[in-house]
């Protein structure tokens, strides 16, 4: 048993078996469907598919973030073993949740002196924070120390690189990432936005792309351009999905033809409740090592 528990929240949107396999713990967002509040555990509380189902059907969904009693409830089960925790959170570019972890850490630590919490803001979303957290776990499993590990991932998480396009722009303009006029012309012209997580851990708009045929591979164009050692990329790639398995399916199979080398297979997740009740139904998030963010 490691001296120190990698943590993170159920929003790095892998199963929760891959979390299990690899001795990483999490904490539930919440969210609400149709006036009903619900735990952002994995499906667990209600499958994907009802989930999306119910969104293209037109119910509405709120998020809510971890507060810090829950934070505090959560850290203290493992400080009461005598562990340390290393968590990552959501990114502070799309919520306010490391605050909250903050200072809940600040708190535990005077009850808990000689016990050490890291808190770092991940600058990252979806499976691209699972497949941060995933290298993390590696690295532990090879011995790095708590420490080492906390100054590791200060250093290199803005190498991973996250790329996603949407087939619906609803969700778009309902959180006001696109205009409503902008929409509608959107929507007539077949167009799908292609978007990245910035270094500062926002989802920004990069580019209008018409026809999802153009956008699948536009975003596999931009794993050519900034995978780490290009064409020869021999790390792993995650993808997720909202509801649009076989647009994430055709991402996958032009990435396994363009890099030869990458470490498996593609893997392929859902999107959940918490990143899905933003992005709605019809997105594929593109996830790998890469160069670093600076823009």
């Amino acid at each position: 048993m490691s001296e120190y528990i990698l943590s993170c929240s159920s929003t790095v949107d892998l199963r929760e078996e891959q979390l299990q396999e690899r001795d990483i713990h999490y904490i539930c967002f919440h969210f609400e469907l149709a006036g009903k509040q619900y735990m952002d555990d994995m499906g667990k509380s209600m499958p994907l598919a009802d989930f999306y189902e119910a969104m293209a059907q037109g119910a509405d969904t709120r998020t809510s973030q971890i507060n810090v009693e829950e934070y505090e409830q959560y850290f203290e089960g493992f400080l009461r073993e005598g562990r340390d925790i290393l968590h990552l959170t959501l990114s502070s570019g799309i919520s306010g949740t490391i605050n909250s972890a903050l200072i809940a850490r600040e708190s535990l630590l005077e009850k808990y002196p000689d016990r050490r919490i890291f808190v770092v803001d991940s600058l990252a979303a979806s499976s691209g924070y699972g497949l941060l957290m995933d290298k993390l776990a590696d690295l532990r499993d090879d011995g790095m120390g708590v420490e080492e590990l906390y100054h590791w991932v200060e250093n290199n998480k803005l190498k991973l690189q996250h790329w996603f396009f949407t087939s619906d722009l609803t969700y778009l303009i309902r959180g006001g990432r696109v205009s409503k006029a902008a929409g509608i012309v959107g929507s007539v012209l077949n167009i799908c936005p292609l978007l990245n997580v910035d270094c500062l851990g926002r989802l920004i708009n990069r580019a209008k792309v018409r026809t999802k045929r153009r956008v699948i591979q536009a975003t596999v164009d931009k794993m050519k351009e900034h995978a780490q050692n290009g064409g020869d990329y021999s790390g792993k790639c995650y993808i997720s999905q909202s509801a649009c398995m076989e647009d994430a399916r055709a991402v996958a199979d032009l990435v396994e033809a363009a890099f030869p080398r990458l470490k498996g297979k593609v893997e392929i997740n859902d999107i959940g409740t918490t990143i899905g009740s933003h992005t709605g139904p019809g997105t594929v998030a593109l996830f790998f090592w890469g160069d670093e963010r600076t823009e």
